[in-house]
């Protein structure tokens, strides 16, 4: 890695500006952008030990693994990644299909000088989390899956299903659409995104919380628009995760979901696309796992990632 790969960041959406973060955040963890090819790529590192690379989801980022970083750096050198789109990182114009994003994250890793790696992916960052171990077979040590559906994996939905299902997936449908939904959405940011944490939270997110992610998406129209760009590249994520089924995984996989979230639909969706899966389901935890229950979380990541 040479001195001009690392360019240290403040400012809005870096460790200098979010809300509340735990005791002693800023001691471990610095900011810092990362030049990958054309985008530069923000990052929150710190610790010492094998590599461990955290990617969180929509409508999320960095900031979603804040309550597990401090205990996971006691122990590996953690690396937590805005991907292109997300937080400071750059916004470009396309390549948001997961293949493209998880190369991406191979180089950025290698870049900070890390061959192999183990990750954690939430929601989107599950999406990309199995692409790069299906498309880089020789990188990933180990890997965690936190509660989300997989499109190409997961059985196709119906457009008259029940209500629950429609409150739990119809902003797939939504995310998708190209121009109106950034329309509907711009100006209106915190009634979209503030019903999709209330809907799919078990244990309220805090305020301070809902209200940075939302921030972070309304203060650019490009973060708006990248943010639905992950999911108006679901064709072509459909395509690549049917050839990448075609050969499970063969490292090591935990499944971790909230009972109100994916709860057992976690597992039986990764269970034929893998050899070596363990399971957990978190009782009283919605979607958002790393926030409603991080202990109970790294219960079982820390034995899962020493192994």
């Amino acid at each position: 890695m040479t001195a001009t790969t690392l360019r240290p960041l403040t400012g809005f959406g870096t460790v200098s500006g979010v809300p509340w973060l735990p005791d002693g955040f800023t001691e471990v963890f610095d900011s810092a952008l990362v030049r990958v090819g054309e985008v530069e790529l923000h990052t929150v590192q710190g610790g010492a030990g094998q590599p461990v690379l955290l990617v969180g989801g929509w409508p999320q980022n960095w900031y979603v693994w804040r309550l597990v970083m401090p205990r996971l750096a006691e122990h590996f050198r953690v690396i937590a990644v805005d991907p292109r789109g997300v937080g400071p990182s750059d916004k470009p114009h396309g390549g948001y299909d997961t293949g493209t994003v998880a190369a991406e994250l191979v180089a950025l890793m290698r870049a900070l000088g890390h061959e192999r790696f183990a990750m954690a992916g939430h929601d989107v960052g599950m999406w990309i989390g199995y692409a790069l171990a299906a498309d880089h077979r020789d990188v990933l040590e180990r890997l965690a899956l936190l509660d989300a559906t997989i499109p190409g994996l997961a059985p196709d939905v119906p457009l008259f299903g029940s209500e629950a299902h429609n409150d739990l997936l119809w902003h797939f449908a939504f995310n998708r659409k190209r121009s109106v939904n950034e329309q509907l959405v711009r100006g209106r940011e915190h009634i979209y995104y503030g019903d999709q944490f209330r809907q799919k939270a078990a244990r309220p997110l805090p305020d301070s919380a809902v209200a940075f992610y939302v921030e972070s998406l309304a203060r650019d129209p490009e973060a708006l628009r990248a943010s639905f760009d992950y999911y108006r590249a679901t064709d072509d994520n459909i395509a690549q995760n049917h050839r990448r089924k075609r050969h499970p995984l063969t490292l090591p996989v935990l499944s971790v979901a909230g009972a109100h979230g994916q709860g057992q639909r976690l597992a039986d969706l990764l269970g034929p696309v893998t050899e070596q899966l363990d399971s957990a389901v978190l009782p009283d935890c919605g979607h958002y796992v790393p926030e409603e229950h991080p202990d109970a979380l790294l219960e079982h990541l820390l034995p899962f990632l020493h192994h």
